[in-house]
C-alpha cells in the first residue's frame, strides 16, 4: 500500500502532506486514520506509547469519544528527507461542555511508501470558554477560506 506523496519530501510534497493528515484526522474516523501507519508504526503520545495500527485505532475511538465536536488544524514547521515536523491546535468540548485547545507538536518519520512509521507527540490542553473559540466550520475538512494556525496568530 502507498500514500502519496511519497518521501523524500520537497516544500510542496511536505505541506500536501501535512494537509492530508489533516484533513484525514478531521474525520474522526478511526479507520481511516488508522491507515495512514504502518502495521508496526510507534507512537508516543503524550505519556501513552502505542504500538501499531490496531492500538493506534483503540486509542483513537477512545479519543474522540471523550473529544467531542474535535477540529483540528495542522501546519508545516520544517522537513528533510523522510521526515517532517509539524505543529498543531485542535479544539474539542468534554462530555460537560467545557471547551479546550490543545496545542502541540510532532515529529513524523515516514517509510518509502509514504506511511507514517513513527509519531512523536507533545500535547497541551487549555480550557478556553465557547467564545474563545477559533475553529468554527462544519465538522470535517477545514474549507480552504479558513485561515491556519499562522494566520491566527496561534
Amino acid at each position: 500500500m502507498s500514500k502519496p506523496p511519497l518521501p523524500p519530501f520537497d516544500q510542496k510534497s511536505a505541506e500536501q502532506k501535512v494537509r492530508l493528515a489533516e484533513d484525514t484526522w478531521n474525520t474522526r474516523t478511526p479507520e481511516t486514520v488508522a491507515q495512514a501507519y504502518t502495521e508496526s508504526s510507534l507512537w508516543r503520545n503524550r505519556d501513552l506509547f502505542i504500538h501499531g495500527r490496531a492500538e493506534i485505532k483503540a486509542f483513537l475511538e477512545r479519543k474522540w469519544r471523550r473529544e467531542l465536536d474535535y477540529r483540528l488544524i495542522k501546519e508545516l514547521w520544517i522537513f528533510g528527507g523522510h521526515r517532517l515536523a509539524v505543529r498543531f491546535a485542535y479544539e474539542y468540548h468534554d462530555e460537560i461542555g467545557q471547551w479546550y485547545r490543545a496545542y502541540g507538536n510532532e515529529n513524523w518519520e515516514f517509510n518509502d511508501e509514504g506511511l507514517m512509521q513513527r509519531r512523536i507527540a507533545s500535547i497541551n490542553d487549555i480550557p478556553i470558554d465557547e467564545h474563545e473559540r477559533l475553529f468554527h466550520w462544519p465538522l470535517g475538512r477545514r474549507p480552504d477560506s479558513h485561515p491556519g494556525l499562522s494566520e491566527l496568530g496561534l
